[in-house]
């Protein structure tokens, strides 16, 4: 192998690994983002919804849009762009009082895929998520999301996140034996 070969070969191992490094890294964002949406909220040292809403945001380019997309979402989710209009969304979302209370959600992320071109990025997911409430009821929902991701001084940032409806189904109440009233995961 001459040397033109042998840089070539190190220029291609050198992209390689940044975009896994960059697939990886979107990768944790999306994940922390769905762990900070659970309830109850499984980060120490997040004592309150504030807090929480503060740690997503930071997860969030300043641009960024949230949306909900589709027949069913659109309605109930609309569209927010830029950092102050997701924020009252999650103000909104937590800053309520519920009744019935939401005691548990929590959210699954499967079928992944994440396409990284230059500081750009999207990705793929489809979650579901249980819901259960004081008043014995629960529900079950499933949603694709296509999110975008870009490369703001040096970090991974949400671009996008859009969710798409694929199906609400109630459960049968009691099908869940124990539910958490906090989370002690990750206390030392």
């Amino acid at each position: 192998m001459d040397i033109e070969q042998l840089a070539g070969t190190v220029q291609a191992l050198a992209e390689e690994v940044r975009v896994l490094r960059a697939e990886a890294e979107i990768r944790r964002i999306q994940a922390r983002y769905m762990f900070l949406c659970d309830t109850p909220c499984p980060e120490y040292g997040v004592e309150n919804d504030e807090q929480r809403i503060e740690a997503i945001m930071a997860l969030y380019a300043e641009d960024a849009v949230w949306e909900g997309v589709g027949s069913y979402y659109d309605n109930q989710f609309g569209r927010m762009v830029g950092k102050a209009a997701i924020r009252r969304h999650f103000q909104g979302f937590w800053g309520q009082k519920r009744d019935p209370a939401l005691l548990l959600n929590v959210h699954y992320l499967t079928s992944e895929q994440i396409h990284v071109r230059g500081d750009e990025a999207d990705g793929q997911w489809v979650h579901c998520q249980p819901w259960i409430f004081g008043d014995g009821s629960s529900l079950l929902r499933s949603s694709r999301l296509n999110n975008l991701f870009r490369c703001v001084d040096g970090q991974w940032k949400i671009a996008r996140t859009r969710t798409e409806n694929v199906f609400v189904a109630p459960l049968t109440p009691g099908w869940a034996e124990s539910i958490p009233e906090t989370s002690v995961l990750m206390k030392p």
